[in-house]
């Protein structure tokens, strides 16, 4: 595994997603994917037009909901 700034990953992995992609891998609709960049719950960044969101950012979206659940339940 290589090591980043971001964290660790395997080679191959995919480190950057498009919001199709985004959508997929969380389950989500494009509205609320975007609704979620808008309301800074979920980063992206800019590739010339393209928007992406970092895995690490997927990683960090489903942290807050779990910890959000977490507290929820107390």
């Amino acid at each position: 595994m290589a090591t980043t700034a971001a964290g660790t990953h395997a080679p191959g992995e995919i480190q950057l997603y498009r919001i199709p992609d985004a959508m997929k891998v969380l389950g989500l609709g494009r509205s609320v994917i975007y609704e979620l960049i808008r309301s800074n719950r979920l980063r992206a960044v800019r590739q010339g037009r393209a928007r992406l969101i970092p895995a690490a950012a997927i990683r960090e979206y489903v942290a807050l909901l779990e910890a959000e659940a977490q507290e929820a339940a107390k």
